[in-house]
């Protein structure tokens, strides 16, 4: 049973007969006749009789006209769905976010979306988190991953994660289960900031501290960790950036929990497209963990 069978079958019920039938659908009359004789073959029941006057449906052929109607119906809608979808799936979003959210939570959400709608250009962006704020205020970008949306943004949560305490393994504090933000300002200290200004040198500003013994200030969170074991100086990291292995090093928690919060939001003087409203309902309805 294919498409031609059916369609020749509802032609020939619509025009009364083989002639008129082939013409509506512009394929010769032995053409269709033959159609439906294979249809009638393939399935073992007469579905028309010739009358002296055209032709006729059997009691049978009236049943199989209604259910290839339905059928046709259905092919149609998928077509009618898949031209729509072609013309969803164009455009371009520009998604900016800052290091962390790029090693960590958006990953998986970029990999769907683009198994979703791999029609639509989607250009992730790697900057630190006030370049952010300033490309979408500007609009530069469609869509940006900030830190600690406040709620009048109407931001998509994406993730949390806690900021912990790290320690070399032989040092004095490691066998501490909890530390205060004020006894790692006071030791030497790695400090990483890992392309965002909100780092330990700002979470110790804003609690009235200050670092006091910066030992060495780099950008990756790895290279924090590999300083730290190697005895450098203590740090502050978030949590998800901690590496399977940790020999060589402690890993406490602040007596007074910090965490920082990502959310996906969208630039306030930008009218956001049909693709970056979909990637916006994708990223709701993602099941994305917290990372604290």
């Amino acid at each position: 049973m294919n498409l031609t069978q059916l369609q020749s079958l509802i032609a020939v019920s619509e025009a009364g007969s083989f002639t008129a039938a082939a013409d509506k659908l512009g394929v010769t009359q032995s053409g269709m006749s033959q159609a439906l004789a294979a249809l009638e073959e393939n399935l073992g029941v007469k579905l028309l009789v010739r009358q002296p006057r055209g032709v006729a449906l059997t009691a049978f052929g009236e049943r199989a006209l209604d259910h290839a109607r339905t059928a046709l119906s259905h092919l149609e809608a998928i077509e009618r769905e898949a031209m729509a979808l072609i013309g969803e799936e164009t455009g371009a979003i520009r998604l900016a976010g800052f290091p962390s959210v790029f090693a960590t939570v958006l990953p998986p959400l970029l990999r769907r979306f683009r198994t979703l709608h791999p029609g639509i250009d989607l250009v992730p962006l790697e900057t630190d988190d006030l370049e952010v704020e300033a490309w979408l205020a500007a609009g530069s970008i469609d869509l940006g991953v900030v830190l600690n949306p406040s709620s009048a943004r109407k931001a998509v949560p994406l993730g949390r994660d806690a900021w912990v305490p790290i320690l070399p393994a032989a040092h004095p504090l490691s066998r501490r289960t909890s530390l205060s933000l004020a006894e790692l300002a006071a030791a030497p200290f790695v400090l990483a900031t890992g392309g965002c200004h909100t780092n330990a040198r700002s979470l110790a500003d804003a609690a009235g501290l200050t670092l006091q013994n910066v030992e060495i200030e780099v950008r990756d969170w790895s290279s924090a960790l590999a300083l730290v074991r190697e005895g450098a100086g203590v740090s502050l990291v978030p949590e998800s950036t901690l590496p399977e292995q940790r020999r060589g090093l402690r890993v406490s928690k602040l007596a007074s929990p910090l965490h920082r919060e990502f959310g996906l939001v969208a630039s306030p003087v930008r009218r956001l497209s049909r693709a970056g409203n979909l990637f916006v309902e994708m990223a709701r309805r993602s099941s994305v963990p917290s990372l604290a």
